[in-house]
């Protein structure tokens, strides 16, 4: 299973009321964190699941909202007694922001591992048994949508491991995916293993405009984190202009991806009273969620 957290929910400045856009996912005790905006760790403090255990940042872009947080996250990880590499993960040009932003920050007592993704085209990794995809989207500077998946094994068939006369010792290496060597003989985890399951998979969307490379991408998701910048339609024309998105065009696209569950998040400031459009938005998508600071869920197999 998976715990999810919308840590903020501010699009461009933080509110008294309302921290800016970052979301946490954790996973056998080991976490990811989505963005980190001005005053990040204040909601990360609030969540109460720590700060150490934080193996990778992932940036959709480097406007400030999305990163000015970053210098104090990383001192506050050092003087919390880290010494693991942490990972960071972002469109082209991480390593210039980076080194700009931890001027302030210098000689921190671990290492950091850039990872640059393409712009132009769909890239996964794997961290913390997390396979993570990225997707670019449609926004002023080069931005990435990132989609969290974690994958379920087939099921171990046990009469096909009794068929080939493997003994009940090696099973457990071959669920777990190694290969095993048994009188002679290599045995590799899809003699025995049945198709993959369906997994969990949990899909983070900012700062773009619909596209319908976004709905292929979204497909499926239990869980979609799509920002809407502007609640009502009368703001279509602004949210053009600034290449955002408003609640019915996040709406529209958790449909056509045929998610199970959608969360909005990204508000513009002057957007004082998001639950004010939920109405008329789940005319569209009817799960749909009007985000909140510090809203979590824990996300299970649907089997």
């Amino acid at each position: 299973m998976l715990d999810v957290c919308l840590l903020g929910t501010g699009g461009m400045i933080p509110l008294p009321e309302r921290w800016l856009t970052a979301f946490l996912v954790r996973y056998n005790g080991r976490m990811v964190l989505i963005d980190c905006g001005e005053g990040t760790q204040i909601p990360l403090r609030k969540a109460e699941w720590g700060f150490k255990s934080i193996d990778a940042i992932l940036f959709t872009h480097y406007h400030a909202d999305h990163t000015a947080g970053l210098p104090g996250l990383l001192l506050t990880l050092g003087n919390s007694g880290r010494e693991e590499p942490l990972t960071l993960v972002g469109p082209p040009g991480l390593k210039n922001v980076v080194e700009g932003l931890t001027v302030v920050s210098p000689q921190l007592p671990y290492e950091l591992r850039l990872i640059e993704l393409k712009e132009d085209q769909c890239s996964e990794i794997l961290i913390s048994g997390l396979s993570i995809k990225s997707m670019p989207v449609d926004h002023s500077i080069p931005c990435l949508s990132y989609c969290i998946e974690l994958k379920r094994q087939g099921k171990f068939e046990v009469e096909r491991a009794r068929n080939l006369n493997i003994p009940v010792t090696f099973w457990g290496s071959l669920q777990k995916g190694d290969s095993i060597t048994f009188e002679g003989r290599t045995i590799s985890p899809d003699m025995v293993m049945g198709k993959e399951r369906k997994g969990i998979k949990v899909c983070y969307c900012t700062d773009t405009r619909p596209t319908e490379a976004l709905e292929d991408f979204v497909k499926n998701a239990d869980l979609f984190v799509c920002e809407g910048m502007y609640g009502g339609e009368e703001e279509s024309s602004k949210a053009v202009q600034k290449k955002h998105m408003t609640f019915i065009e996040a709406a529209t696209l958790a449909s056509k991806g045929e998610v199970k569950e959608l969360w909005l998040t990204h508000y513009s400031p002057s957007l004082t009273d998001p639950e004010e459009f939920i109405e008329n938005t789940r005319m569209v998508f009817k799960n749909t969620l009007a985000g909140k600071d510090l809203i979590s869920k824990t996300l299970k197999y649907s089997d």
